[in-house]
């Protein structure tokens, strides 16, 4: 992954990343292109990565 620090995302969310930036792929979007669409939908549907604290929702 070319840029930020993915350690924070879960399994599941780096796999739903791979399978977003593959779709784009398949439509002639370039790699990089690609990988930062795929991370932006990620982070629009999850919120993010893991987050850190108490367990309590503000």
């Amino acid at each position: 992954m070319s840029q930020g620090d993915k350690e924070k995302y879960t399994d599941k969310q780096k796999r739903k990343a791979e399978h977003i930036e593959e779709g784009y792929e398949k439509r002639g979007v370039s790699r990089d292109e690609a990988e930062r669409r795929a991370w932006a939908t990620v982070n629009k549907q999850d919120g993010g990565g893991k987050k850190g604290g108490s367990g309590r929702d503000g």
